[in-house]
């Protein structure tokens, strides 16, 4: 019986010793940057202080909040047109307020939706050559809120239904083929911090100001569970991971340290655990990978990522590693499985947005294999961009899960839909129009444009000039004081040598 108790405790003990070491796949996963030449450059992004991402990507387009004088506008640009942005690159500017957050629809392409401090959100179309001229007519536009939209998302698995988040304190879900509302979930107490729906789309996870974690039945409105979240006061953000019955969330301690847990749907009462990050002050956001079954945590003004691995034991999440960098981000958008790199083991792909610089940087996350063969443990059938019910199958309370399609290339295959840049003849232009090119560059770089109508503004042209007018005659009085007056060359004056007219 002895030597049996010092076998258990040496079990025991080896177990506590070797806590921190795990046999995983994704333990040596590490980010790759993007190189210069690959990223999209002088773009101005927002310095809107909204805690959202500000940037939305697919296979097609990367969207990127900019910054402007009046109104709201982003800019969409094909994947493959990396580089410098031209300065004077076509918008969407239909809002009349700033926009707070974009999200691409998940079974078409070339259409996104956007929502915005003028209590509005809109629905656009983009050609599948980008936008030549600045966008103003939307597809579709959404009135309900009746203050700022915060957050909108779409329906993972049925078409044509958004979920939007107000400071209304209320979720409205929507029927945009319609354009109506099929609910107003009205249950918050505050403003709403983040919101999530899970695999199929049945449930909604919502974090609040009242530092509540709630789960809802968004078709009905009705709470299923809700509880206390983080302690802090600064904004908690939450994501379901997948179909584990488990939710994510980040936020604060009372101490004001950055923190992480994991949550029973069914039981918000406690978390099953929480663990601490660091101390720094910048919102955590989560993102989670279902097929791989890693979350990302990235906080807002931080320079690295860090990634765990979930699993279905306790404590149901382990740290792998992180990604190091000296630049912080101010948003993060990230492309779908579908357009991933297969043959270079590219598992995620993250579209980072420099925050001391007009930069949008793609960073690829990596397992490290030699081999380049398809990797079916890396690659399990992913969600295709086609819908798995209709508007109305889910609002009379059908459930599905995603349809699934395999990222395995073949001849019969074709999964990356990338729009591609066109190449125009370089034409030589007289040195006068490289010039003024130049100059209007550093002007749109050093200024912000208006896409006020022109009428706002044509009195204050009209005064800029007349000072203009003025200052020019008062420098015209003083120097003729102390000159001679005729010594002055008269404006009116006519050359006898050629007739001409000064």
């Amino acid at each position: 019986m002895g030597i049996q108790e010092n076998v258990e405790d040496m079990t025991n003990n080896s177990q506590l010793w070797f806590r921190g070491v795990r046999s995983s796949k994704f333990r040596h996963v590490y980010g790759e940057p993007a190189k210069r030449e690959k990223c999209y450059d002088n773009i101005p992004i927002t310095k809107n202080a909204h805690d959202s991402q500000f940037c939305a990507v697919n296979p097609k387009f990367l969207a990127i909040v900019t910054e402007v004088a009046g109104g709201g506008a982003f800019i969409v640009i094909p994947v493959n047109c990396t580089g410098r942005l031209d300065f004077n690159a076509s918008k969407v500017t239909g809002h009349s307020g700033p926009i707070l957050d974009i999200k691409w629809n998940p079974f078409n392409d070339n259409i996104i939706a956007s929502c915005s401090d003028d209590c509005t959100i809109k629905l656009w179309h983009i050609p599948d050559e980008g936008l030549s001229v600045h966008l103003t007519d939307w597809l579709v536009e959404l009135q309900g809120h009746k203050r700022r939209v915060a957050y909108i998302e779409w329906h993972p698995t049925a078409e044509n239904i958004l979920f939007s988040a107000g400071f209304d304190h209320l979720v409205i879900v929507w029927d945009i083929e319609k354009g109506e509302a099929v609910n107003v979930i009205d249950c918050h107490k505050d403003a709403i911090h983040s919101m999530s729906l899970n695999r199929d789309g049945s449930l909604i996870a919502t974090t609040c100001k009242d530092k509540k974690l709630r789960v809802i039945e968004p078709r009905s409105g009705i709470i299923k569970s809700e509880g206390m979240c983080h302690a802090g006061s600064k904004a908690s953000k939450a994501v379901f991971l997948g179909s584990t019955g488990r939710i994510l969330t980040t936020g604060f301690s009372r101490h004001s340290d950055r923190q992480y847990a994991i949550w029973d749907k069914n039981d918000l009462s406690q978390p099953l655990f929480i663990n601490t990050i660091d101390s720094s002050s910048g919102i955590v956001f989560p993102f989670y990978d279902p097929d791989t079954n890693i979350v990302f945590l990235a906080g807002k003004g931080d320079g690295n990522i860090r990634y765990y691995e979930i699993t279905d034991e306790t404590p149901y999440i382990h740290f792998l590693n992180e990604f190091l960098s000296g630049n912080p981000q101010r948003g993060l958008g990230f492309m779908p499985k579908r357009a991933l790199n297969t043959a270079h083991c590219e598992v995620f792909r993250f579209y980072k947005l420099h925050a001391t610089k007009g930069l949008c940087e793609p960073i690829s996350m990596i397992v490290p294999r030699r081999s380049d063969q398809f990797h079916e443990d890396l690659y399990p059938d992913t969600a295709a961009a086609k819908p798995a019910l209709s508007a109305q199958e889910w609002i009379k309370g059908v459930n599905a899960m995603p349809l699934l399609m395999s990222l395995k290339m073949d001849e019969n295959t074709a999964l990356n839909i990338t729009s591609i840049k066109q190449r125009h003849l370089k034409v030589q232009e007289p040195a006068s129009v490289d010039n003024n090119k130049r100059k209007f560059a550093f002007l749109s770089s050093e200024t912000i444009p208006d896409y006020r109508p022109k009428d706002m503004i044509t009195e204050k042209s009209q005064k800029t000039t007349n000072n203009q007018t003025t200052k020019f005659q008062q420098l015209q009085q003083r120097f003729s004081h102390g000159v001679n007056n005729k010594d002055i060359p008269l404006i009116n004056r006519k050359s006898t040598a050629s007739g001409t007219t000064f």
